[in-house]
């Protein structure tokens, strides 16, 4: 099971995911119930409900999450290890939204069974059958016929709504003919396990073939007479070609789909961004997984151990450098103080003169802007008239 980062790009071919809806009342007891007769039964190997965290639920139960996870051998060797989170929804549609996460020791084989089975039951009671609702579209579900509606902008509006979520694969089919009782009949049951409860398929009738191409158009496909379309994901994969994934014929008599089939293996084998939501989740399943072996404690002790030695090391070169910087401070500090007492006095014999100067320069520049009035003593004023000519000198 790896955890590189370039996982959390795009999703790992290890990786099986699904979310949904629950319309009934208490999903967590419904689980707990399936998840103990699967251990009963030798289905899984072991199963826990770990303690979830009440921060930003505290004094609000009914916003706490359930959690479960659940390992098991698929094919008899290959470990699995799943999570399942249960969280009410408080808008429209209503009921308990679910999201579920599996990863094996290598790439996913569709022939395992489907996870979702193992955490939820397959039938019985109507109350544990409500399961399979689509996360966020009201209307739809998983292993059931979809009929699309009979108003164009309804259905296209459906269509847009449901190809948003890219944690399930939406198929438009379209009806060449009405189909007998065989034909009405889900292709879900035809798909393999691992496919069954991730597939979302939409039914168009005969007449609806001109409707359902305009309400596809905006989502930039075509299903063919009497053919099936996947919708693309969102986001979409660089380099995705629609066409790749066109069957030209669905035969709906009850036989095997082969080129539908074969179409579902490319489409969940691309290297597909991680949706929404989804690199979430993986984080939670890879790093706060506690269902564990003996020997996955002992490992995870021991990565704790040379965790702990490496930060130490780190700790211990920081310091160092921190000791070598302080030594080279003191050092500088010393010499500043055997050099500071011969510069001083120089320093300040070379101030005096330039504070006289500029004393001196300011007395030049007051007496500069002095009045000629102020300097000498006011002339007397001659007596006007003849008289002036006797004044004695």
């Amino acid at each position: 099971m790896s955890n590189s980062a370039t996982d959390r790009d795009t999703v790992p071919r290890t990786l099986w995911a699904a979310r949904g809806r629950h319309t009934g009342p208490a999903p967590e007891e419904v689980v707990r119930r399936t998840l103990r007769r699967r251990k009963e039964s030798g289905d899984i190997d072991d199963f826990a409900e770990p303690a979830v965290p009440m921060d930003g639920a505290a004094g609000d139960e009914e916003a706490v999450p359930y959690v479960f996870e659940a390992r098991w051998r698929a094919g008899g060797a290959v470990t699995v290890r799943a999570r399942m989170t249960l969280l009410p929804r408080t808008g429209r549609p209503e009921g308990w939204a679910w999201r579920l996460v599996a990863e094996a020791e290598r790439p996913w084989d569709e022939s395992w069974p489907s996870p979702a089975t193992l955490f939820w039951p397959e039938g019985g009671a109507p109350q544990d059958s409500g399961w399979d609702h689509h996360p966020t579209v009201a209307g739809l579900r998983f292993r059931q016929v979809n009929p699309l509606p009979a108003d164009d902008k309804e259905m296209r509006r459906r269509l847009r709504e449901a190809a948003k979520d890219a944690w399930c694969v939406n198929l438009v089919v379209h009806e060449a003919m009405t189909p007998d009782e065989r034909g009405r009949l889900p292709l879900a049951g035809l798909l393999p396990p691992g496919l069954r409860h991730r597939v979302v398929e939409h039914r168009a009738s005969p007449q609806q073939f001109r409707a359902v191409n305009w309400a596809l158009k905006d989502l930039g496909v075509e299903v063919p007479r009497g053919g099936a379309v996947l919708l693309s994901p969102d986001p979409a994969p660089k380099d995705y070609d629609s066409r790749d994934f066109s069957v030209r014929s669905v035969f709906l008599d009850g036989s095997e789909p082969t080129e539908l089939v074969a179409a579902l293996r490319r489409f969940v084998a691309l290297d597909r961004p991680l949706p929404r939501g989804l690199g979430e989740a993986l984080t939670e399943l890879r790093d706060h997984w506690t269902l564990m072996t003996l020997q996955e404690e002992l490992e995870r002790e021991r990565q704790r151990v040379t965790r702990y030695a490496e930060a130490l090391e780190a700790m211990t070169k920081s310091r160092d450098l921190y000791r070598q910087a302080a030594e080279e401070a003191h050092e500088a500090l010393a010499a500043y103080r055997e050099l500071a007492p011969a510069a001083l006095p120089q320093q300040r014999a070379d101030a005096r003169p330039g504070s006289a100067l500029q004393q001196l320069t300011r007395t030049f520049e007051r007496l500069r802007f002095i009045p000629k009035g102020t300097r000498s003593e006011p002339a007397r004023e001659a007596p006007s008239g003849d008289g002036g000519a006797d004044r004695p000198e």
